[in-house]
């Protein structure tokens, strides 16, 4: 089927729905690199002309990837509800967009409407939405996950503590650990990107968090963000696995460059559940996303890079998890250029994960060969927080010096609830209030002296 629109006289043709999605796509350096942006402004324009005609339930009966090649398009057709789609149905994109901006979808209607959304229903309204209006929409869903703390409950902002060391010296990554929870950090999760995916030293690593949690009582859950082969092998040999990590992608083929099918995390899904770690909930499975990871493993199939990453969130919905975010500048300027196509990819992927039900996350972040600064990290972080992001990942100073980039740091998740008057999740606000560490103002207490229970954790971890 092909679409068409006439601007200025001229008449506009894209042959596919795919190559419809890619012209509408706001200007990014990726869809450049793929040969598959639009030609111009005004191809551009007379894209989301065309776009905002189109029936959404033209994307169940015209799949942007084959079903018969791509077991995700498998999974986002056959997994798809039809009742939950109803109140929509009849609608275009463009009218789609009129509705999720009005007041008739308020947060119990799009949780209502989440299983009948696809990822190209949500990537194709993003894409006639400005970056207020994805703010807008966003901000009235909740998606409320648990496993020892509670994660997406209004008025809360919950952060990933992410102590990471190049040579996973425990040492390093114990003073990390301790900076981040005198700032009221690791709510969401305590994680680590491990230097290596060596079992014995991902397995080191699980013991000291696990130990750390258990002896003082932290309200919060581990993750070392190995690949799900290495979790699935500790958890058989008792390890103590709270959330299974695996960076995911849209496509079965950029899947499979992971190493990863979802048979796969299936079996790793299942595992972790019968562990019952959880004291709270059982949402036990954490995942990352990002722009152009299938262009970069030359598994796009020539769809947009935005409408590919949508398509990982359908991936990440089939599990339940605690938390998916994602690392939204990570991958360098090839794929979003500077700090303003990342502060564009950053709202529509966490749009579009609301959108379908997610607990959406952020790492809010750069690398240092982008056209990126801090301040385009606070501006970011700014209009996440407005936005209603679950959590954001926090970096002892904002700068991982494992990984070599640039993120969000403790103290700007402390300036973000300050301004937004957010709180952290409630079984860790409870925790720092128990170790006296939040003022009367529910603030973060400076803490100094011997006796403080944070001094006895510093202590047995440089020990």
């Amino acid at each position: 089927m092909s679409y068409e629109s006439v601007l200025g006289g001229h008449r506009y043709r894209f042959d596919t729905l795919a190559r419809l999605l890619a012209a509408a796509s706001p200007e990014r350096s990726g869809d450049r690199l793929a040969g598959i942006t639009a030609d111009s402004e005004q191809e551009r324009v007379a894209a989301r002309w065309a776009l905002a005609e189109v029936p959404l339930a033209d994307f169940l009966t015209e799949p942007v990837i084959p079903y018969e090649s791509d077991d995700v398009t498998r999974l986002i057709l056959d997994t798809h509800d039809a009742a939950a789609f109803a109140p929509v149905a009849s609608m275009t994109v463009g009218g789609f967009r009129e509705w999720l901006l009005s007041e008739r979808a308020d947060a119990v209607a799009l949780a209502a409407l989440a299983p009948g959304v696809t990822p190209e229903m949500a990537a194709a309204v993003s894409k006639l939405m400005g970056n207020a209006d994805l703010v807008a929409v966003a901000r009235k869903v909740r998606v409320v996950t648990a496993f020892r703390s509670t994660i997406g409950l209004p008025g809360r902002l919950a952060t990933r503590l992410q102590p990471n060391h190049p040579t996973d010296d425990p040492a390093g990554v114990a003073a990390a650990l301790l900076d981040g929870l005198l700032l009221g950090s690791g709510d969401a999760v305590i994680g680590i990107n491990p230097a290596t995916d060596s079992p014995r030293a991902v397995r080191d690593l699980l013991e000291l968090l696990d130990g750390v949690i258990q002896r003082y009582a932290i309200p919060t859950q581990s993750c070392v963000l190995c690949h799900v082969t290495t979790s699935v092998d500790l958890m058989a040999r008792g390890a103590p696995v709270d959330l299974v990590f695996q960076s995911i992608a849209g496509t079965q083929a950029a899947n499979a460059s992971f190493g990863v099918t979802l048979g796969l995390l299936d079996e790793a899904y299942e595992a972790a559940l019968a562990l019952r770690r959880g004291t709270v909930g059982q949402n036990v499975m954490y995942f990352e996303t990002g722009q152009g990871s299938a262009l970069s493993a030359g598994a796009h199939h020539g769809v947009d890079q935005q409408t590919v990453e949508a398509r990982a969130y359908a991936v990440a919905r089939r599990y339940d998890p605690l938390l998916v975010n994602t690392v939204v500048g990570f991958i360098g300027p090839e794929y979003l250029y500077d700090g303003r196509q990342i502060l564009r990819a950053a709202l529509e992927d966490h749009f579009c994960g609301k959108l379908l039900g997610l607990p959406m996350g952020l790492d809010i972040c750069y690398t240092n060969h982008a056209d990126a600064d801090d301040d385009d990290i606070a501006t970011m972080l700014t209009m996440l927080g407005v936005a209603g992001a679950s959590f954001v990942i926090c970096t002892p100073g904002g700068d991982d010096i494992m990984l070599n980039y640039q993120s969000a740091s403790y103290h700007d998740a402390l300036y973000l609830r300050e301004v937004l008057g957010l709180r952290p999740a409630p079984e860790f606000e409870a925790w720092l209030a128990s170790i006296g560490l939040l003022d009367e103002r529910g603030g973060i207490r400076e803490v100094s002296g011997e006796g403080h229970p944070l001094t006895a954790i510093g202590k047995e971890l440089a020990a």
